[in-house]
């Protein structure tokens, strides 16, 4: 994926082949969302803290509504951890850089 940023945009296209392998922390979250908005800047700056050890990637529930229905996703934000295409774990809410980089790396 050539993009640019640390943080992947996945669809219902490629959300199965972004999680298949490696630790992946999947931000579920709406344009709409104020604490939404408010965790974007926390993310950015988790993925390049924790760069080379997993990878964060975010679904936007309105447009790939397919995958959001798969995970049952009811309240944003809500993060799934995943390890190897499995979910391992998952947040629902705000959290602060530190909270959000222990959750990953209990899994890595």
């Amino acid at each position: 994926m050539s993009e640019k940023g640390p943080i992947k945009h996945l669809t219902d296209g490629n959300f199965e082949k972004e999680i298949e392998s490696g630790v992946v922390l999947v931000d579920f979250h709406a344009n709409w969302c104020g604490p939404c908005r408010m965790l974007a800047p926390v993310l950015e700056q988790v993925a390049k803290d924790i760069k080379g050890k997993a990878t964060i990637g975010k679904v936007d529930i309105d447009s790939e509504q397919k995958t959001a229905s798969h995970f049952q996703i009811t309240s944003v934000p809500t993060m799934i951890l995943f390890k190897n295409g499995k979910e391992v774990n998952r947040l629902v809410g705000l959290r602060n850089a530190d909270a959000i980089k222990d959750f990953i790396l209990a899994a890595v």
